[in-house]
């Protein structure tokens, strides 16, 4: 796992794409490059790497996949800015883990995730050409 994590960072530096830090409260539980996302509903979500404080919350985040309000979780830009959105998630299943960031309002998203808003008008234009 440690090599995973090692490659996973390194290919997130050498695309340029950023390394977004998640807390549960004040508690840093982890990172992700939130290389996914949907600009249209705000959202951007990626693989989710563990941080030492994610063993306080792991059993809540493998089996509670509805609210996970009360882990009180937030994401914060790679200059420590915290992303304004509706609600922060973290989705354990079958050794895999996804965080999500949900609800980002358009001009914040456009700038945090510029590459995303690109693809995204890329495949709306090649429909409407087709």
């Amino acid at each position: 796992m440690v090599g995973d994590v090692y490659e996973y960072a390194s290919a997130a530096l050498a695309s340029g794409m950023s390394m977004f830090r998640i807390y549960s409260g004040a508690t840093w539980v982890g990172t992700s490059r939130l290389e996914y996302g949907d600009p249209p509903m705000g959202v951007s979500f990626g693989r989710f790497i563990p941080g030492l404080g994610y063993s306080a919350i792991q059993a809540e985040c493998k089996w509670n996949h509805q609210d996970q309000s009360n882990l009180h979780l937030s994401a914060k830009t790679p200059s420590g800015e915290i992303i304004r959105c509706a609600g922060v998630s973290i989705l354990e299943a079958n050794g895999d883990i996804e965080v999500n960031v949900l609800g980002i309002s358009h001009p914040e998203y456009a700038e945090l995730f510029p590459r995303h808003v690109r693809q995204y008008e890329a495949s709306v234009h090649s429909q409407r050409q087709a």
